[in-house]
């Protein structure tokens, strides 16, 4: 039986792409949200439920109304907004930031998108450190600029 993946948000310009790049396969079956019923807690709560995998293209508040929204152990949880992108019980979505991090992303039930501004310090940092060449607490400055929707924290607790 193929896998059934939730797209909530799928709406979105996030969830457009996502859809538009998984049209097409075999492996797995998209459950979708009619357009009416997209605002609707009860039918979003239904799919969730019912999917093998639910990846959350939503902002913030609503990825964390709908991780609240799933009742069962056996829906895995893919969230591409900041709301979890360092809460406990979730694992960091960036399978390079070191040896075992892709099992640990494969084995999750909660996977949080590292973001692309995290990641660049991340990647640049954390085998500096892990090579001894700067201690762990160096205060680092990253000085970078972005338009209306590039921000993130580099979170010192991923380095």
């Amino acid at each position: 039986m193929a896998a059934k993946i939730f797209i909530d948000g799928e709406a979105g310009t996030t969830g457009l792409q996502l859809r538009d790049r998984l049209a097409g396969r075999r492996d797995f079956e998209i459950l979708s949200i009619a357009p009416d019923k997209r605002k609707d807690p009860l039918e979003r709560k239904r799919l969730l439920n019912a999917a093998d995998v639910a990846i959350l293209c939503l902002p913030d508040e609503a990825a964390k109304e709908s991780v609240s929204l799933i009742e069962n152990d056996t829906t895995k949880v893919i969230d591409a907004s900041t709301a979890h992108r360092v809460a406990d019980g979730w694992t960091y979505g960036f399978a390079e930031m070191d040896r075992d991090q892709s099992k640990q992303i494969a084995g999750a039930m909660r996977v949080s998108n590292p973001g692309c501004w995290p990641q660049g310090g991340i990647a640049t940092l954390r085998p500096l450190i892990s090579a001894g060449l700067i201690p762990a607490d160096f205060p680092v400055i990253a000085y970078g600029i972005s338009g209306y929707s590039g921000g993130g924290p580099i979170d010192d607790r991923r380095l």
